[in-house]
């Protein structure tokens, strides 16, 4: 069978991610070096789609290495309701992989203008994003022909975290990034076939995570949407007990997606709690006692752990939509570039 676009984009994620570190090696330490300078009190995400899945993972790991809160940013408080926010002492990082969109160029430019430090991360240098941000950094993924971003997603993540790393003087975490690419390619190869079974015959499931693990829970979620036409629902696995817990039985399928971080346990005890009720739960970790355990690389560090779950789901979604009889490169209704305003 011919690989798909989405296939080939997949495999390419471990040497996207070498590209970014080697050719982007002084654009990744410069921006850090100005956030350090910057020294902001709170730091403002700009993105949508995956971009802004991105933005969730790097909020947990920019609050759980450097202490700064952070907080997304609706792109329409600029392009549709014109209204500028007190930015002063804040810094931004914005995300499109197209730098195109034009409610996240306003925002951006907004952001500027408000004087916060705006740190733009996009694939397409020449483009309106670099423009009006403070900062552009090349997310040298290479072009991505599916409309299902993964390349630029990982590569997304790779940099914000690298930025961070140097902005703190982070040396753990900028050699756990060094290392990344070979673990990724290890993590394309983890098998979760098994959970094809149960959720390609569901009418709804639910995709659970915590802190960096719940964005990928996010795009996870998203993934099953376009690429399967599955209706997947992304949450917390503290909030998931607070209301939509409810509809689990009966063989509800559940996905939880646990990184060797302290959360993990927790994560293990919903599922437990959700199996009792009914669930059909599978889970990427050993710690709990009624999930059916996924296949996960431990890259020695929690964050970058969290990040490598989803390059597995990535290999596992792709094969999914073909086995349903869809292409994964053209989802229905939807295009590469999206410019919402």
């Amino acid at each position: 069978m011919t690989k798909s676009h989405m296939r080939r984009e997949i495999e390419e994620i471990p040497s996207a991610v070498a590209r970014l570190l080697e050719t982007q090696r002084r654009p990744l330490a410069d921006a850090g070096a100005a956030l350090r300078e910057a020294n902001p009190v709170m730091i403002a995400t700009i993105a949508r789609g995956s971009s802004d899945h991105a933005t969730s993972f790097l909020k947990y790991a920019v609050e759980l290495t450097a202490g700064i809160p952070v907080a997304s940013i609706g792109p329409s408080i600029a392009s549709v309701y014109g209204r500028s926010l007190a930015l002063r002492g804040c810094a931004a990082i914005v995300i499109s992989q197209s730098g195109k969109s034009p409610d996240i160029v306003a925002m951006a430019e907004a952001a500027r203008q408000a004087g916060a430090l705006t740190i733009g991360l996009t694939n397409t240098l020449d483009s309106p994003l670099a423009d009006a941000a403070s900062i552009a950094i090349d997310l040298a993924a290479g072009e991505e022909k599916s409309v299902a971003a993964t390349k630029s997603f990982v590569n997304s993540v790779v940099a914000g975290l690298a930025v961070t790393a140097h902005a703190t003087e982070n040396d753990r975490l900028l050699r756990a990034l060094s290392a990344l690419p070979e673990q990724l390619e290890a993590a394309i190869a983890c098998d979760w076939s098994a959970l094809g079974d149960v959720v390609n015959d569901a009418p709804s499931f639910y995709v659970l995570g915590r802190g960096p693990s719940l964005a990928i829970a996010q795009e996870a979620a998203l993934k099953f949407k376009e690429t399967c036409g599955l209706h997947a629902e992304a949450y917390s696995s503290a909030e998931v007990v607070h209301g939509p817990a409810r509809i689990v039985e009966n063989g509800f399928p559940v996905l939880a997606l646990a990184a060797p971080d302290t959360a993990e346990q927790s994560i293990a005890d919903v599922v437990d709690r959700l199996a009792g009720q009914g669930a059909r739960a599978f889970i990427t970790s050993t710690k709990s006692k009624a999930g059916t355990p996924l296949p996960a690389v431990d890259t020695g560090d929690p964050i970058t752990s969290a990040l490598a779950l989803v390059v597995s789901f990535y290999g596992f979604v792709e094969a999914l939509s073909r086995r349903r009889g869809f292409d994964p490169d053209r989802p229905p209704h939807l295009k590469k570039i999206t410019e919402t305003r």
